[in-house]
């Protein structure tokens, strides 16, 4: 899957990235809770948020992400957008819950970031 194949399927808006909607995309996380991304997010990857706050930003920047989808319709502000372009990111927005988001994505191939628990006593 593409950026621009998430783009037709979420029916979404594109903020930002337009020259990156060709690149491969292969694994999302979906989180509001920037804390978890970062704790949790190993592999450059897709986040589905409806949190659209500066720290995003800085996560997605953090963790060399490929592609932020703003659900719920939230829109980030120029700022973001200009922080995001800098920063070689695609930035989408879709009017579609996360949850429904997620789910049309999974739907169409695309997966989850796996996950490494530790085994109980460790």
């Amino acid at each position: 899957m593409t950026i621009g194949d998430m783009v037709q399927i979420l029916h979404a808006k594109v903020l930002c990235g337009e020259d990156k909607l060709d690149k491969p995309v292969s694994t999302a996380c979906c989180s509001d809770l920037m804390s978890d991304v970062l704790a949790f997010v190993n592999e450059k990857t897709v986040l589905i948020t409806g949190l659209s706050n500066p720290q995003v930003i800085r996560t997605a920047d953090m963790l060399d992400l490929k592609c932020l989808v703003f659900a719920r319709g939230k829109t980030p502000t120029d700022d973001m957008l200009t922080q995001a372009d800098e920063q070689g990111l695609a930035v989408i927005c879709t009017r579609e819950t996360a949850f429904t988001a997620c789910g049309l994505l999974f739907s169409a191939g695309l997966r989850g970031v796996p996950i490494e628990w530790q085994k109980e006593g460790e």
